[in-house]
């Protein structure tokens, strides 16, 4: 049993919980190696570490402090390397008709909704009726879509153009460095410009813009340990200055990068 869902088979989980809607918390969160899905809608919190969501060929990354909805029967996959993954995962039966439950979405939590979600911790893999549970759960799924922020920024692309493959691996490998775009257009077998063109076209962002995220996404990761600073974190993903490094991380996550409140080592 998985987030009080029974695995009938490695990709899909069977519900046989009556119940409208539950939460299910974790620490040390175990990660799957494949792909599956639920018959419920979920929100992901993610209250320690990081998670990347694999799902429609892109990935999203939610860092701590982060949710992602995914609408009911979506497959996705999960990964993350951090040391600790500490989720809560809310699942529906049901939604309201709204179209922001039919797509996922990705957005930091407001300190409201963050106050609203550790409350409901306290039902914790309960599945008992209980009428005040149902009526908070269900005024937390109905505030969602106006909690919601621009949810782009924390979405990796992956072009279905099979000439793109190289450029990414590329890119994922040697984002310490500014971009060789004649480089990247030799790896395509393609010129330059349509290199830009059909990445952007394949992709809906420029691969600058690319780089941006994988050195965001690598600079978490290396938050994360608690090893580094924040100077050394910005100069091993490619950041001459903590300065650039903090306006660039900002533009993404819309907050300044920190360490977290256990680490050892300072900025």
């Amino acid at each position: 049993m998985k987030c009080g869902l029974i695995e009938k088979t490695e990709s899909q989980f069977v519900d046989s919980i009556e119940k409208e809607a539950y939460v299910w918390c974790e620490k040390n969160w175990k990660h799957d190696d494949h792909e599956h899905r639920h018959t419920r809608a979920q929100l992901t919190f993610v209250e320690e570490g990081y998670q990347y969501f694999h799902i429609d060929r892109k990935i999203y990354l939610v860092p701590q402090y982060h949710v992602i909805w995914i609408p009911s029967g979506k497959a996705h996959k999960i990964t993350s390397e951090a040391q600790t993954v500490n989720l809560m995962v809310f699942l529906f039966k049901s939604v309201f008709e709204d179209e922001f439950y039919q797509n996922v979405q990705v957005f930091a939590v407001p300190p409201v909704l963050k106050e609203m979600l550790l409350y409901a911790s306290k039902w914790n893999q309960s599945l008992n009726e209980n009428e005040e549970q149902d009526i908070f759960f269900r005024a937390i799924l109905k505030s969602l879509p106006n909690f919601c922020r621009e949810s782009s920024g924390l979405e990796i692309p992956v072009p279905t153009d099979t000439r793109l493959i190289p450029v990414c691996n590329d890119i994922n490998y040697n984002f310490k460095y500014n971009l060789d775009i004649v480089s990247l257009a030799e790896k395509a077998q393609m010129s330059v410009r349509s290199l830009q063109r059909i990445f952007k076209n394949e992709t809906g962002i420029t691969l600058q813009k690319y780089l941006q995220l994988t050195r965001i996404l690598k600079s978490i990761e290396l938050i994360d340990t608690q090893q580094y600073t924040l100077s050394e974190v910005a100069y091993k993903v490619g950041y001459q200055s903590l300065s650039a490094f903090t306006a660039s991380y900002f533009a993404i996550m819309q907050t300044k990068p920190k360490m977290n409140k256990n680490q050892g080592v300072s900025s």
